[in-house]
């Protein structure tokens, strides 16, 4: 469940709902949440593999998102590293799409 914030501009009151993220029980897991939320890295549709996106300006979200809001029980330091480390490994292409083409 997520939590509520009320906000209040002049004489306008706006109730918004915040949702939380999941909970994921591996650095790795809750970095590829991470990058698949702010548009990082997508699926192939056809394979399931993790494919980069090419957008600097997500992967500077996701390293802030894990700077700000490292998951319970990580350092912030820890949260970037996975961060870094599950991006690193993700490719531009799909592997099997890619063999499917030669």
């Amino acid at each position: 469940m997520g939590w509520v914030r009320v906000i209040r501009l002049e004489q306008i009151t706006m109730l918004m709902v915040m949702a939380r993220r999941a909970a994921i029980r591996t650095p790795q897991g809750w970095a590829i949440s991470v990058l698949l939320e702010v548009g990082t890295i997508r699926e192939c549709e056809e394979h399931g593999w993790m494919i980069d996106r090419a957008d600097p300006h997500a992967r500077d979200r996701a390293l802030a998102i894990a700077r700000q809001e490292p998951p319970f029980g990580l350092s912030s330091d820890k949260a970037v590293a996975a961060i870094e480390d599950i991006f690193g490994s993700i490719g531009d292409t799909c592997p099997e799409c890619q063999s499917q083409r030669d």
